[in-house]
């Protein structure tokens, strides 16, 4: 008895939907049987039926595509009535990340998150905390002439982003800032002078702006991370050289926050603890 009861509310649901859907559409019963390539009656009978009865896979299917649903979704068997195909356009995004500051998308994704947590595991040392003079000597080589105009402009968005009502939670692998105060790597020709001025200003933000920013420091040789941002519960947003990839759907920003918060949780170095390494790198430099 139950599997009757279970089967006709089934079957009501169907109809229900696929009445929906065509309005939405804009569509009527002969418009979608000219599409499904089916008699006018037979949409009838979809739509008058009071029975149990389920139409087949292949017309269930054929409605979905007309309509733009998914054919789980008429059957009852999905709450989201998108299509596999529009639930990833949704869900998924690759978006050029062009060789600059904090350009517009970046920006318009901060304010998107405003009053929410963002996780951020940088691809160097982050941005929204350098001195002018470190991203002067890091972008005027690719900017040329605009080089003042962008990192004016990128200046204003990052003040922005300090103020936003947002709590941030930084993650750095610990050689970064070693091979930052060294002058090593990507940090060769970097002058002792601007080296010295960053550590400063970045062990005067750790402690001006703790709690609601924190910095933690993790050993890449037991973990490791790409460079990532999680923009609370809305989307989470790979940083994959010339692109940036990003993520909408609630199970993969739930996996990437788990993958930062073991980040932080077996950090090396707390937010706490920073300043004073900090100072101990600038005496390295000095």
């Amino acid at each position: 008895m139950t599997e009757k009861v279970d089967k006709r509310q089934r079957a009501a649901l169907f109809r229900t939907r696929l009445a929906r859907a065509m309005q939405e559409a804009g569509s009527n019963q002969s418009a979608l049987a000219r599409a499904i390539g089916v008699d006018r009656s037979t949409v009838s009978q979809l739509l008058g039926d009071a029975g149990a009865r389920l139409p087949n896979a292949h017309v269930v299917g054929a409605c979905a595509s007309a309509l733009g649903v998914s054919a789980d979704w008429l059957l009852g068997l999905s709450d989201r009535p998108e299509s596999a195909a529009d639930l990833l356009s949704t869900s998924l995004s690759l978006t050029e990340a062009p060789r600059a500051l904090v350009d517009q998308r970046i920006f318009d994704w901060h304010k998107e998150a405003a009053g929410y947590k963002i996780r951020h595991v940088p691809a160097a040392l982050p941005d929204m905390l350098k001195t002018r003079a470190l991203l002067e000597w890091e972008y005027k080589p690719h900017l040329g002439r605009t080089a003042d105009q962008a990192i004016g402009a990128s200046e204003d968005r990052l003040s922005w982003m300090r103020r936003a009502r947002s709590d941030y939670e930084i993650a750095l692998p610990a050689y970064e800032l070693a091979s930052f105060a060294d002058g090593t790597g990507y940090y060769a020709g970097l002058p002792a002078a601007l080296r010295a001025e960053q550590l400063d200003r970045l062990a005067a933000l750790s402690e001006q702006l703790y709690p609601r920013l924190r910095l933690y420091l993790f050993d890449a040789k037991r973990l490791y991370s790409a460079p990532i941002t999680i923009f609370g519960p809305l989307l989470c947003v790979f940083y994959a050289g010339g692109h940036y990839l990003a993520f909408r759907d609630r199970d993969r920003i739930e996996t990437f926050t788990s993958h930062f918060d073991r980040l932080v949780r077996e950090a090396d170095l707390s937010a706490r603890d920073l300043p004073d390494h900090l100072h101990g790198l600038r005496r390295r430099v000095a």
